[in-house]
């Protein structure tokens, strides 16, 4: 190869960086002569390119507002035919024209990049160009959507034929998991429905053809029947908020419907899984996943059938609570079963190999996008946590004192009733196990027993503290530097540890007879913290075991130590009092489980209030049912915006009502 090749090649890798210009996506294009026979990638998944990212993949740039010369004498109008019609989670945050909350691309779009094969890209000019040929479309068949020349629009239908109207069996939905519901978001809801534009797709070049992509979410403002008749323009923008809201619970259902479909037929009736473990782990791991099932298949029934009634969907309120009131019955004993589903699961993923190898093998097929069984398994849990929020949202959209809202909220209170039944029985199931471990693991010798096992009494701390040294004695000093403690709702237990699994009494105390002395942290020793840093702590119990009063001096490892200690001990007569209005709101960026007794579960888009926070640890309320604990700092982000702020306090207020929490 002589050394202008060279030079040649690196004169276009340095073009496709520095030159987002416009690329063309034609079978006779250039760039599809570069690539061969590889695969294009539509211009709906594309993104902005930006130049702190140096990538040897082409990305196409999609303008997102007009040039600077049309600007003047007429106003930028977002549904304006210059925008593209694309999804407003493919955007960044940071790109140009565009202001949106996360700078996260679209699953879809990072699947198709990865799977190109640049090592070949570059290898093109040195090979023989192989030329793609044009493709007529009414022979050939495509996954996309299908293309008539000489149409002035085509548009999206989810699979669906003319003679279905508005059905959704022919269709291929995404997974539940890579479904994001608008009606979770913290932003301002009428921003992001004014952002679905509908524009008309160009019809130059209809040979393309192009496989294994996942189309943008639907809106109802982007259904045929709606795009082709004038009744956008006969409702009024409320209404067509509300529609798009109902919308998106039957087409989440839908997709639920599928991944619920894929964990059953994929992963609980697969033999070679089956087969590496007992048949009471297997029940335990998918508990009654299979009438969940037949649940969410009659509940999508009714919605579709009411879909296609009309395509300005009257209601389905009264759907909804029908079925959360005498359907929905199987999520409760499927949520109480959350805990010996995640403890099986771990166990076997430890000490199963055989299990570990199925399960990996099961993983990695296409079937199932690639996505952990587990991610799978939690779906009716969240499912379920997240019809309130997307009702409350038909809520907001629907007038007051009409008949539809009326419903609305009779349904809101019905499906919220639910969840606290779900929650509930997770709760109780954990609760009674760990009571039974840890009266086991007891030993109070010449203690005064106390009886643990209480349907009402659950664990809220347990951990090890150090001794004070002012309280350090010289017999002490050669029994036990360290107490370990067990901190239940209604009492506290002082134990020495004998091994890993026996914990010996020394003495306890309910906690209404248990105060709790420490120094508050100036400012300086918040920011640089020396040997003087107050970690120390007093706990006096005013009435111990014998009726005595007893004082104990304990130190804590670090400040989140102290402070989870502090709050823990002191939660029970602040609850009450304190005050949630201006705190911080967060909203979790990913998921987390909680580790410890005093840690929250959060799951993505869930808010919460910021009440304190301590290094990397953030301790918060939970918006939708004032559950307060712990979890990583890293897990979320906070919200700025004044206007999306407020509509998550008057959203709190109004699912508190409802749960009556």
């Amino acid at each position: 190869m002589s050394q202008s090749e060279p030079a040649t090649l690196e004169e276009d890798r340095d073009d496709r960086i520095t030159e987002p210009h416009e690329v063309v996506l034609s079978t006779e294009s250039r760039a599809v002569q570069k690539m061969g026979t590889h695969q294009l990638i539509p211009k709906t998944l594309a993104s902005r390119p930006k130049n702190r990212y140096h990538t040897t993949v082409v990305t196409f740039p999609v303008r997102l507002e007009k040039s600077s010369g049309d600007s003047s004498g007429e106003s930028h109008s977002r549904h304006s035919a210059q925008v593209p019609d694309v999804p407003w989670e493919d955007y960044d945050s940071d790109g140009d024209g565009c202001d949106l909350r996360r700078n996260r691309r679209n699953r879809s779009y990072r699947a198709a990049v990865t799977s190109l094969d640049v090592e070949a890209m570059m290898g093109a000019e040195r090979a023989p160009v192989k030329t793609l040929k044009p493709v007529n479309e009414v022979r050939a068949s495509s996954p996309g959507p299908s293309h008539t020349v000489g149409r002035k629009f085509t548009t999206r239908t989810l699979g669906r034929k003319k003679d279905h109207r508005g059905s959704f069996k022919d269709a291929t939905p995404c997974l539940y998991q890579e479904m994001r519901e608008r009606g979770l978001h913290s932003t301002n809801q009428d921003e992001l429905l004014d952002d679905f534009v509908v524009v008309e797709t160009p019809v130059e070049d209809q040979g393309i053809v192009v496989k294994n992509y996942k189309p943008a979410q639907l809106t109802w403002s982007q259904l045929p029947q709606v795009k082709n008749s004038d009744i956008l323009s006969r409702i009024t923008p409320q209404e067509r908020k509300r529609q798009e809201a109902i919308f998106e619970i039957i087409c989440s259902e839908h997709s639920y419907l599928h991944s619920l479909g894929i964990l059953v037929r994929h992963f609980k009736e697969s033999k070679t899984l089956s087969k590496t473990m007992a048949p009471t782990e297997h029940h335990h791991l998918f508990s009654n996943i299979s009438v969940i099932l037949k649940v969410s298949q009659r509940f999508f029934e009714d919605l579709e059938r009411r879909h296609q009634e009309d395509v300005v969907i009257r209601d389905i309120s009264d759907i909804i609570q029908n079925h959360a009131a005498h359907h929905f019955e199987p999520y409760i004993a499927y949520c109480s079963n959350e805990t010996f589903q995640q403890r099986t699961h771990q166990k076997l993923l430890n000490t199963n190999s055989a299990f570990k190898e199925a399960l990996k093998q099961l993983e990695s097929s296409s079937e199932c996008g690639g996505l952990p069984m587990f991610s799978f398994l939690i779906l009716p849990m969240q499912r379920v946590t997240r019809l309130p929020l997307l009702l409350d949202t038909i809520c907001q959209k629907t007038p007051e004192n009409t008949a539809e809202y009326f419903a609305a909220v009779w349904a809101l209170h019905a499906m919220s009733k639910l969840v606290t039944s779900c929650n509930d029985g997770a709760r109780r199931m954990e609760r009674t196990e760990q009571m039974y471990t840890i009266q086991k693991q007891m030993d109070f010798g010449k203690i005064k027993p106390f009886p643990l096992v209480s349907s009402s009494r659950w664990l809220k701390k347990r951990g090890e503290l150090n001794i004070s040294a002012e309280e350090l004695s010289i017999w002490r000093a050669f029994t036990n530097r360290s107490y370990y403690l067990f901190l239940f709702n209604d009492v506290l237990i002082v134990t020495k540890k004998k091994t890993e699994e026996i914990f010996v009494v020394l003495d306890y105390a309910t906690l209404e007879n248990v105060e709790v002395e420490y120094v508050m942290e100036t400012d300086g020793q918040m920011s640089s913290p020396t040997k003087s840093t107050p970690l120390t702590f007093k706990l006096l119990m005013t009435k111990n075991s014998d009726g005595r009063s007893e004082q104990i001096s304990l130190v804590a490892d670090s400040r989140v130590d102290r402070a989870r200690w502090i709050i823990a001990l002191t939660e029970h007569k602040q609850a009450n009092a304190t005050c949630t209005e201006g705190l911080p709101q967060y909203e979790a960026t990913k998921s987390y489980i909680p580790k410890e007794p005093d840690e929250i579960g959060l799951r993505q888009a869930e808010l919460v209030l910021v009440m304190k926070k301590e290094e990397a640890w953030c301790y918060a309320e939970r918006m939708r049912d004032g559950e307060r604990g712990w979890f990583p700092a890293s897990c979320a982000t906070e919200i700025t915006n004044p206007t999306a702020m407020e509509s998550n306090v008057q959203q709190m207020k109004r699912l508190r009502k409802e749960t009556n929490v």
